[in-house]
């Protein structure tokens, strides 16, 4: 789950599925006034008939593209229906796109993917496969993803009403590039943040952005940061909502407040930015917002001083915030416990369900905890199809490598796994996204869905096989120990090491201060069960599998991790920690290794 929104940034002025050919048009109408009661209206009466949708958005899709050459190599010869869609073309990753999508960015201008010419490419974060990787963008993706982002805002804005005031939005973009052929290339967010339409749609709703776009499009990541902040203590009884990207990416402007407070105080006193914050356009936009104001650095100083340990930090901050928004699930869920520490009383709304490939669904019971959100999954936007999991990997193994064949969005099962294969409007077809989602219950006739993990291993020896999800749930089982010690995990990843016999697994630890060894050695034990319970236990009593090790590494390792894919031109809004690290992805490895301070082995076997 990768795609980041802007979602407090949700435009007002195009309207979700406008009654043409069915309700299921793929580029949703204009509109000059934002009618969140009409747009949950329209999204009741889609989903209600999401059968037909689904075959109605097909269709468009394959009409617009049918003569693509992707699509007549494999012989569908211009038909639109899904049955011979399915017959025709088979399930797909990446992989099997790649040549077409480097053609097209080297400037073959022919129709490869898309009856109409590809303009720019999104790039992925980078971090699942250590680099990135390039999506096709198109005008129809930038209009769905307005379309999800009007929908998400509508049965928000239906719960906590926002007033006219102002959004603190930690968001960045990165640089644009030129592909060989010259298209236009970046992260998936700076192609939604720098399309001529975006800005316009900010106006129609109450949620515009405290920061000046020359904060947003600065060139240095730091410094943008540092002006976020700065933007929204000066308007700080005017913000309503904060917003990042991921729940990761809320944490670190703050924890960066706990060290530059009264710095930004002085500052405000001042009326005078800080000398290291050198880009030019930053300096020249802020000098306009910033004026000398002892009496809001004075209170803020006040605020600062009477917290205890940061708690409530943000209401304190911003005393008219009315929530906290952003992805929050799935691999998102340890940052969970620090972001309520910060928000206090504040609720914590879970942004909707989507990757660079494309949006899947949007969140109509936002005032779940982020634990139990779901996503109801928009028909219209693309075409959605789920490979039913068998109950676990020994009945696949058992079954042979046979997959069982995928079904539509309106046949699912509740409680049962899936993996999503999505056919977008941008020139994927029966594209594997590689999430694996489980069905909780329906919306109308739409499903909504629980983001689980990826479906790809993220580790395996011998024949275990580890997923990003059992890391997470040995990661929560042992952070209970730090916990009671007054510690906190700040994050963690993990790598599988084969250079010796027998291999085994490696987890890597940055924590907030100084533990004893006795604690270590007990939260490398508590690892080390919850994964023999995922992979084998007989495993690692029969030796085939080594004890596992816990590394526990300098504060600011994964500080520096995240510097490395930022320069390698990941976007800020994109940036996940990798949960994997192999020893292919030297770099990130050796800034690893380079900053271990101690390590223990488990004696839990």
């Amino acid at each position: 789950m990768l795609m980041v929104g802007v979602g407090s940034m949700v435009p007002g002025n195009f309207h979700a599925g406008e009654k043409r050919e069915g309700n299921c048009s793929l580029l949703p109408r204009r509109m000059e006034v934002f009618d969140g009661e009409k747009v949950i209206e329209e999204f009741e009466e889609m989903t209600k008939d999401a059968g037909r949708v689904q075959v109605e958005t097909l269709k468009k899709i394959l009409e617009e593209n049918g003569w693509a050459e992707y699509l007549q190599n494999l012989g569908l010869n211009g038909r639109t229906d899904p049955q011979s869609f399915k017959e025709c073309i088979p399930l797909a990753t990446h992989d099997d796109f790649e040549a077409y999508i480097q053609r097209i960015a080297d400037g073959d201008s022919s129709p490869i993917l898309t009856g109409k010419p590809i303009e720019s490419m999104s790039l992925s974060s980078g971090t699942s496969k250590g680099r990135p990787k390039f999506i096709p963008f198109n005008d129809s993706l930038f209009e769905t993803t307005m379309q999800i982002f009007q929908t998400s805002f509508a049965f928000r804005n239906k719960q906590i009403p926002l007033g006219n005031g102002k959004a603190l939005q930690f968001v960045y973009s990165s640089k644009q590039f030129k592909t060989k052929g010259g298209l236009a290339a970046g992260a998936a967010t700076t192609n939604v943040y720098r399309n001529p339409k975006f800005k316009t749609t900010m106006k129609a709703i109450q949620s515009q952005s405290c920061s000046p776009d020359e904060v947003i499009f600065g060139s240095d990541f730091h410094q943008s940061l540092y002006c976020h902040l700065l933007c929204g203590l000066i308007s700080r009884d005017e913000i309503e909502s904060v917003f990042s990207s991921f729940a990761h990416s809320i944490i670190l402007p703050f924890k960066t407040f706990e060290q530059v407070w009264e710095e930004l105080c002085t500052n405000i006193r001042d009326g005078v930015l800080s000398s290291w914050v050198t880009d030019p356009s930053i300096r020249a936009a802020m000098s306009k917002l910033l004026k000398p104001d002892p009496e809001l650095a004075d209170l803020i100083y006040k605020k600062c001083a009477g917290l205890i340990n940061w708690y409530g930090l943000i209401p304190e901050l911003f005393p008219n915030a009315k929530y906290i928004y952003g992805i929050m699930t799935g691999s998102m869920e340890p940052y969970l416990m620090k972001l309520r520490h910060y928000a206090g009383h504040l609720p914590l709304i879970s942004a909707d369900y989507g990757a660079s490939e494309g949006w899947i669904g949007v969140n109509v019971n936002p005032m779940l905890p982020p634990e139990m959100a779901t996503f109801a999954v928009i028909p219209n936007i693309g075409y959605f199809e789920f490979i039913p999991l068998k109950a676990n990997a020994q009945d696949q193994e058992q079954e042979g490598a046979q997959e069982n064949k995928p079904v539509g969005l309106t046949e699912v099962k509740i409680g049962e796994e899936y993996e999503i294969v999505v056919t977008n409007v941008a020139g994927l077809y029966r594209y594997r996204l590689g999430d694996v989602v489980k069905v909780m219950g329906f919306h109308n006739a739409t499903p909504e869905l629980k983001f689980v993990c990826r479906s790809n291993l993220l580790l395996s020896i011998n024949m275990d096989k580890i997923t990003e999800k059992d890391l997470q749930l040995a990661v929560e089982a042992a952070r209970t120990v730090l916990a009671a010690e007054k510690l906190e995990l700040v994050e963690f990843t993990s790598h599988a090491d084969i250079t010796s016999e027998p291999g085994h697994y490696v987890i890597f630890w940055e924590i907030s201060g100084e533990a004893k060894e006795e604690v270590l050695i007990e939260c490398c034990n508590r690892l080390d069960k919850v994964f023999q319970e995922a992979g084998s236990v007989s495993w690692r009593k029969g030796k085939a599998t080594g004890a596992l090790e816990l590394r526990v590494v300098r504060k600011g390792t994964f500080h520096k991790i995240m510097e490395h894919y930022v320069s390698l031109g990941s976007a800020m809004s994109q940036y996940k920690t990798p949960r994997a690290v192999g020893s292919t992805n030297t770099a990130v490895f050796d800034i690893l290794c380079s900053n271990v301070v101690s390590s223990y082995f488990s004696t839990a076997f």
